[in-house]
């Protein structure tokens, strides 16, 4: 037998036994935490037309897509982040509808990076998204439901980071920055590249006081005095604006009762250029990355034919388990099912046990009786 065939390939692998139990009972304690909110589930196909996640949808990258051909000869791509799908999906049956969509999901996406730094080719995400409010009060649901998701999944020390691309936006506006170079700067800024931030904006010659603004920008991040040396750093409206958006969304996080949870990050950029204002990110030790993405995105449902605003997040289950197992934090399971061993004769009385137990909710498995070396079957 060729023992390659019983490997999987780089970046995908196998989970079964006592690990996948964990994750089936974290995936459900998160997703009760979503559904009291009053979220509907949503399954969207594991594949896409490839124009779902082209460069103008600002989703990932081309050459990080997993693409293929179908019969008729159309591109299509296992799915590398589930908002566009679901966006796709809600301009196609709620067109015209103007009450307020919630849907949450699970699944596994794809990812065809080289470059793995330890990560995973195909992993679980679950999230929710909100459509057709473009209130505080539904960023605040938004961020309020992460909290509470993680901790329902037993995690205690994290640290939910709030932002506002708006804000960074404003400041490239203001110093007359073309498409090209703000989204090259992006790249620098959300890296914390501030040696790379500053050559690029010495090569455009942007005026010194553009260039010290979008510099300091990767300072502003921690308490709410973030904001208000944010606020102090700009004058146009764009980016004020963006300030009094994250002022009011503390406001409803201080209702729900999380505020501890949350800081802020003016330098917090994205690599889906989807986001169009409020984004956040969730921390916690033991994983390099974040564990939580999401954000504000209310030009997406407008690339498939219905302009509304939307907000909604994501949590990579996979690195959410890593953190658990990390920090030591132990994950509840379901009782084992009882094994009921059997002989010959006493199959059929050990069967009619087993099935009343079953009748009752609990676990039960029926094993053939070990013989010890030497023993008859009729011993």
């Amino acid at each position: 037998m060729n023992k390659k065939l019983v490997h999987t390939p780089e970046g995908v692998r196998d989970i079964y036994g006592e690990e996948y139990a964990k994750k089936l009972r974290i995936e459900s304690l998160i997703m009760e935490n979503i559904r009291s909110y009053g979220y509907e589930d949503i399954q969207t196909p594991t594949f896409e037309f490839f124009d779902v996640f082209s460069k103008e949808v600002g989703t990932t990258p081309s050459r990080e897509l997993y693409k293929f051909f179908d019969k008729e000869g159309n591109t299509l791509v296992l799915r590398p982040d589930f908002t566009p799908s679901i966006a796709r999906c809600a301009a196609k049956y709620f067109p015209e509808t103007d009450v307020p969509v919630r849907f949450c999901y699970m699944g596994n996406i794809f990812t065809n990076n080289s470059n793995l730094q330890g990560k995973l080719k195909e992993a679980t995400q679950m999230g929710a998204e909100l459509i057709g409010d473009a209130s505080a009060e539904a960023d605040g649901e938004m961020a309020a439901m992460v909290i509470e998701s993680l901790l329902a999944a037993g995690l205690k020390d994290f640290q939910l980071s709030v932002g506002n691309v708006e804000y960074f936006k404003g400041i490239c506006m203001e110093a007359g920055l073309d498409e090209e170079t703000e989204l090259e700067l992006r790249e620098f800024i959300s890296g914390k590249n501030y040696f790379g931030a500053e050559e690029l904006l010495r090569e455009k010659q942007v005026a010194g006081k553009y260039r010290d603004a979008l510099l300091q920008v990767t300072d502003l991040y921690g308490s709410c005095d973030a904001l208000g040396q944010a606020k102090a750093l700009v004058h146009n409206e764009r980016s004020l604006e963006a300030i009094g958006r994250l002022e009011a969304l503390y406001e409803v996080l201080c209702c729900y009762g999380v505020e501890k949870y949350v800081s802020f990050d003016l330098g917090m950029l994205s690599k889906y250029h989807y986001y169009t204002g409020v984004i956040f990110k969730a921390y916690t030790y033991g994983v390099g990355d974040a564990i939580v993405k999401g954000g504000r995105y209310d030009t997406l449902l407008g690339r498939f034919g219905k302009n509304a605003p939307a907000i909604g997040f994501m949590v990579v289950i996979d690195d959410l388990m890593a953190a658990l197992e990390r920090q030591g934090i132990e994950t509840e399971l379901p009782p084992r099912a009882e094994a009921m061993e059997y002989t010959k004769e006493t199959y059929r009385e050990v069967l009619k046990e087993v099935k009343k137990l079953r009748a009752e909710g609990k676990l039960a498995v029926m094993m053939p009786k070990r013989r010890i070396k030497g023993e008859t079957e009729d011993q």
